[in-house]
């Protein structure tokens, strides 16, 4: 929801779903990922990319059919083996020194508590948001992550 150009050729936007729905609003909601990709296990070789955007579903509780679990996805019920899992690729995929940028939206899990499972600490973040939940946060492979 963030991008300001999904269609730029050099994004890669990728996701595990696609969906095309009405939300409650009235407005359309459309994730149209260019791969269908679960961030756990990506298809792609080590070293890849230079950056990473890693912006999973926050919300574990949540009903299915909600328009938030539609426009924004929702945890699993092993969603902190799947955190950790998901920012292991994120690196596993990114070029030596290559940044990762990791959103988190911290309304039902605090950013500590998402920091402390995935066991680094990033190299500057930010609050944003009406009430500054929703943390941007930098990582550096290689800097950051002790050469993860």
């Amino acid at each position: 929801m963030f991008w300001f150009d999904k269609n730029n050729p050099a994004v890669l936007f990728a996701d595990i779903r696609e969906l095309e729905t009405e939300l409650c609003d009235g407005r359309m909601l459309e994730v149209k990922p260019d791969i269908i990709v679960d961030f756990r296990k990506m298809p792609f070789e080590d070293n890849t990319f230079k950056m990473v955007v890693f912006d999973p579903p926050h919300l574990h509780k949540l009903g299915q059919d909600t328009w938030m679990a539609q426009k924004y996805g929702v945890l699993l019920p092993s969603w902190e083996h799947d955190i950790k899992e998901g920012f292991n690729e994120a690196m596993r995929v990114l070029e030596p020194f290559g940044t990762l940028i990791f959103k988190w939206n911290e309304v039902q899990i605090t950013t500590s508590k998402v920091l402390q499972i995935i066991g680094v600490q990033p190299l500057f973040g930010h609050p944003s948001g009406k009430h500054g939940r929703t943390k941007w946060m930098a990582f550096m492979k290689g800097v950051s992550c002790n050469g993860a």
